[in-house]
C-alpha cells in the first residue's frame, strides 16, 4: 500500500506547465521539473505528484498529446533516478495508463473517477488512486458554487466512488475533498473544520491546501507568500484526521506535519528521514 502509512504522508507537486497559479512556468522544462523533484526528494517527500495540466481556477484542457509530451520524460527520467513513488496528476484514462506503463504507480485525478475508462485503468495496472471531489470543471468551477451542506454532499460522491473503485479491484485508495474545486472560501473553511467527517470511508484522507485562493482571501496575500498560512492550514488538517498533504514547500510542511501529528498523539514522533 502507497497511500496508507503509520505517519502522514508528504506528497511534493511538480507542476510541468506554463500556467499554474502557484509555480506557473517555472518547472515547465524536464530540466527544471528534474531538479525540482529531486529536491523534494532530498528535502524528504514521499510521494511525487507530476503533473501536466493546469487545474487552478478559469483554465482549459490541454490535449493528450500535449499533456503526455510534458510529463513522460519527466515521469520516466525519475524513474530511473529517485526512489520514492511516482503519481501522475491526471484525469485522462490515455495519459495515466502511459505513464503507468513508465513507472507511475498513483493515478491522482481530479475528476474523481468519474470516467469508467480511468476506473479500468486503475485496475488494469493495480494503481493506487486518489479520488477527489470537484464541482463543475476548473474551468467554470468558482462560478457561483452551491451546496446544501458542503461536508455532506462530498460525501455522498466521496461514498459512491470509493465502492466503485473497491467493486473494480482498486484497493489503495485516498479521498481528498478537493479544497478550491468548485468551492467558496467559506466552503473550504467548513471542509478544513469538518475534516474529520471524512475518515467515514476507511481510506487515507489527502488534504491539499498549498498556497490555495483562501488563504489569500484571508491573509490578503498573494500565492508566492502564503507559505504561513499553508502551514497553519496543514497543521489543522493534520489534527483533524489529514493522512496525506499535497504540497509545494517539503521541508516546511513536513516540519508543521511532525509537530502536529506531536501535538495529537501527546508523544514525541521520530523525524522523517
Amino acid at each position: 500500500m502507497i497511500l496508507a502509512s503509520k505517519r502522514p504522508l508528504i506528497m511534493g507537486i511538480v507542476n510541468v506547465t506554463p500556467d499554474s497559479f502557484s509555480d506557473g512556468g517555472l518547472f515547465f522544462t524536464k530540466k527544471n521539473a528534474m531538479m525540482q523533484a529531486k529536491r523534494m526528494v532530498a528535502e524528504g517527500t514521499d510521494i511525487l505528484d507530476i503533473g501536466g495540466e493546469s487545474s487552478r481556477p478559469g483554465s482549459g484542457p490541454v490535449s493528450i498529446d500535449e499533456e503526455l509530451r510534458r510529463v513522460a520524460p519527466v515521469i520516466a527520467s525519475l524513474k530511473k533516478r529517485v526512489m520514492v513513488p511516482l503519481s501522475i496528476d491526471t484525469c485522462k484514462p490515455e495519459v495515466a495508463e502511459a505513464c503507468l506503463k513508465l513507472g507511475a504507480l498513483v493515478i491522482n485525478d481530479i475528476n474523481g473517477l468519474r470516467n469508467p475508462q480511468m476506473v479500468r485503468v486503475a485496475a488494469k495496472y493495480k494503481a493506487a488512486v486518489v479520488i477527489m471531489h470537484m464541482q463543475g470543471k476548473p474551468k467554470t468551477m468558482q462560478k457561483n458554487p452551491q451546496y446544501k451542506d458542503v461536508v455532506k454532499d462530498i460525501k455522498v460522491f466521496l461514498k459512491k466512488q470509493v465502492a466503485l473503485a473497491r467493486k473494480a479491484g482498486i484497493r489503495d485508495i485516498a479521498v481528498d475533498p478537493g479544497i478550491g474545486f468548485g468551492k467558496t472560501v467559506q466552503h473550504n473553511l467548513e471542509i478544513l473544520k469538518r475534516l474529520g467527517e471524512f475518515k467515514d470511508f476507511g481510506c487515507p484522507l489527502l488534504l491539499g491546501v498549498s498556497r490555495k485562493s483562501f488563504i489569500g482571501t484571508v491573509t490578503g496575500l498573494p500565492p508566492k507568500d502564503r507559505l504561513e498560512g499553508t502551514l497553519a492550514s496543514i497543521a489543522v488538517g493534520i489534527f483533524n484526521g489529514a493522512d496525506i498533504v499535497r504540497v509545494h514547500d517539503v521541508k516546511e510542511a513536513q516540519r508543521a506535519v511532525l509537530l502536529a501529528q506531536a501535538i495529537k498523539e501527546g508523544k514525541t514522533w521520530m523525524p522523517f528521514t
